[in-house]
């Protein structure tokens, strides 16, 4: 674990954090800490955009940065990833929204664990989410956003467990910074969290306990 790497997320410096990792992947390094540590610095941006220390433009930014580590570690993570998915996620951010910073850390960290990801991008339209549901018949959706009018998308998305009668299996988690466990009830999602993390630790949990 380094924490010359999150710090440097944090400080925004895209070079030193772009040498870091590729240095760390050259010395055989395991992709996946590498890119917890990025993880990490990510978790400190949001947390300091949440106390009104970083705006907009540094959280953007962050990400990003984040983007270009990924796309580094990605063909070593391809490599550490099981030959067998460990499950399906389709995963969005709804109609009315256009942040996906959360989103996109939640997909690299599904692909790194091996889960085969469905990403629908940002400002989807509930129905689109629906069709996806029906064609690929996944066990987890994950809806993100940072703004509360995308509250009623989601639950309107979230009537598609009753409405199509498929997949009884099928968790809904949601997440983002505006998320809270009375908005969980309101949109009847199964899983709320602010922790990318925490999310897929979720996931896991449940394929392993089928």
């Amino acid at each position: 674990m380094s924490e010359s790497l999150p710090i440097a997320l944090v400080e925004l410096r895209l070079d030193d954090v772009l040498d870091e990792v590729k240095s760390r992947v050259r010395r055989g390094e395991d992709a996946l800490q590498v890119l917890e540590d990025c993880r990490r610095g990510m978790t400190i941006v949001g947390d300091r955009f949440q106390k009104g220390e970083y705006f907009l433009a540094e959280l953007m930014l962050s990400a990003e940065i984040f983007k270009k580590a990924v796309t580094i570690l990605d063909p070593h993570l391809d490599k550490a990833r099981s030959s067998k998915p460990t499950g399906k996620v389709v995963l969005a951010t709804l109609k009315g929204d256009v942040h996906d910073l959360g989103k996109n850390i939640l997909v690299t960290l599904f692909k790194a664990q091996g889960f085969e990801v469905y990403d629908l991008g940002v400002d989807v339209e509930p129905a689109v989410i629906v069709e996806k549901v029906k064609e690929v018949r996944p066990d987890f959706v994950g809806f993100s956003t940072l703004i509360t009018t995308a509250f009623g998308h989601m639950k309107e998305a979230a009537e598609m467990k009753r409405v199509t009668r498929i997949l009884e299996h099928l968790k809904l988690l949601i997440g983002g910074a505006v998320t809270t466990p009375m908005v969980k009830d309101y949109v009847g999602a199964d899983f709320q969290t602010l922790d990318a993390v925490e999310g897929l630790r979720y996931c896991v949990a449940v394929i392993e306990g089928k």
